[in-house]
């Protein structure tokens, strides 16, 4: 019995010394498996650094269409979306009121060009009447003379036979009277021709008259002129080919002219042309600085999700414009390609100007850089899994890789440091519209 005991109290301490030790085992605290360090490769492969704005699309021109004439509208044969070409009809108002018109301005220019022609008339009546009065005046002016002289010789020679006793006073008296006769009909002939003067002067004043009713034969046509204008002017015409793209009035609308309207006149309709498309972005003033005429621009509108536009910056706005102390510029970019038509003016979109490319370079995550100071490193993880530093140069960033100028091989593998590099890249951004930057310059430039 005793012998017995002793094996059972032996097994029964070696049943919990190996509980203790499972219990043991199940409380300690485990240890943490040390953490794998997050690797990237470097690649060759192209970047693009890209200014993002949104924008509006325009069309190439837009014309408000206004009537010179005020009317009734009683023809709209163009509806919004229709195809216009340049010269036909968009509009035309009841014509009535301008055809009285013409009516009254032709009856004017008739009566005006009456005028003139009597007045012409009686000027070369004044004329003929002048030339037969003078030619009478000068032969009466002639024998008049004649006259005189014959008369004074006559009592000239009566006077020196009454000296001689041949001839009686008498005699000598009617020769005197002959002589004043004579003298009176030369003096009544010379008011004659003074006459004529006067007369000529009644002329001067018809060929006046003439020039008057030149005048209001002239202002009457161009009344005329102005009437059947005003007339033409009821039927509007499309005055580029386009398309329209609003229309403001209907049938049997009253309409204002656009010339003697104080207000401007009534905008009938806008024709837009869209045989060119543009794209206007707003540009944040920290990133205008980067964007140049001629740089490509990826244009995308939220109407055709996952599709791509392409165009191209053509102006650059050179003042910029102030809202909410938020300071942007119109940046004016042409949509090229034969899908622009797809796009419609007023749509809004997100564009991207491309500000720098590289089709052909190295390049690394940017979690994989860290700066200190103006050194660029990265850590470099050899074949036996120990990771060195390298001191690196850089280029061009999209804000997810970034161009390695030098200091690294192409498949080499580096370790990611999640979050460094992205924050430090976003602390060198020049704007919140930028999507990709510069992270130094490289030694050959920037690649455009």
């Amino acid at each position: 019995m005793g012998r017995r005991a002793l094996t059972v109290g032996i097994v029964a301490m070696g049943v919990l010394a190996a509980g203790g030790a499972g219990w043991w085992f199940w409380l300690r605290p485990a240890r943490t498996a040390a953490p794998v360090a997050a690797t990237g490769t470097v690649e060759r492969g192209a970047l693009r650094v890209a200014v993002a704005a949104s924008a509006r699309v325009v069309s190439n021109l837009d014309v408000d269409i206004k009537c010179k004439a005020s009317g009734t509208v009683v023809k709209l044969p163009k509806d919004i979306s229709d195809t216009v070409k340049a010269g036909e009809l968009l509009l035309e108002l009841d014509p009535v009121d301008e055809q009285r018109s013409v009516a009254r301005a032709e009856a004017a220019l008739v009566s005006s060009e009456a005028r003139l022609e009597q007045t012409r008339r009686s000027l070369a009546i004044g004329e003929a009447a002048l030339a037969t009065a003078g030619s009478r005046a000068r032969t009466g002016l002639t024998l008049a003379e004649s006259s005189l002289r014959d008369a004074r010789a006559k009592a000239g020679r009566v006077r020196t036979l009454l000296e001689r006793k041949l001839a009686s006073q008498e005699e000598a008296d009617t020769a005197d009277t002959a002589q004043s006769q004579a003298e009176a009909a030369l003096a009544n002939a010379q008011v004659a021709l003074e006459e004529l003067r006067t007369q000529e002067l009644g002329l001067e004043l018809k060929r006046q008259d003439i020039r008057l009713a030149e005048a209001a034969v002239a202002t009457d046509r161009s009344s005329l002129d102005d009437a059947r204008q005003r007339l033409r002017d009821t039927s509007v015409p499309a005055p580029i080919d386009g398309v329209v793209s609003a229309r403001n009035v209907q049938v049997g609308a009253i309409v204002s002219s656009g010339i003697t309207n104080v207000g401007g006149g009534t905008t009938l309709m806008t024709v837009s042309d869209l045989s060119r498309l543009y794209a206007l972005a707003a540009v944040d003033e920290s990133d205008i600085g980067r964007v140049a005429l001629g740089q490509r621009v990826r244009i995308g509108a939220d109407a055709f999700p996952g599709r791509r536009f392409r165009g191209s910056v053509v102006r650059i706005a050179t003042k910029g414009v102030s809202a909410s102390n938020v300071v942007t510029f119109e940046v004016k970019i042409e949509i090229e390609g034969e899908g622009r038509g797809a796009l419609k003016p007023e749509m809004t979109t997100n564009a991207e100007i491309v500000v720098a490319a590289k089709d052909d370079c190295l390049t690394v995550p940017v979690e994989a850089l860290t700066q200190r100071k103006e050194r660029w490193t990265v850590q470099l993880v050899g074949a036996d899994g120990a990771a060195s530093e390298r001191e690196v140069k850089v280029g061009i960033s999209d804000g997810n890789r970034t161009e390695v100028v030098e200091g690294l091989d192409e498949g080499a593998t580096v370790q990611l440091r999640k979050g460094e590099g992205a924050s430090q890249w976003r602390r060198q951004q020049g704007g919140p519209g930028m999507m990709g930057m510069p992270m130094g310059p490289p030694p050959g430039g920037r690649g455009r």
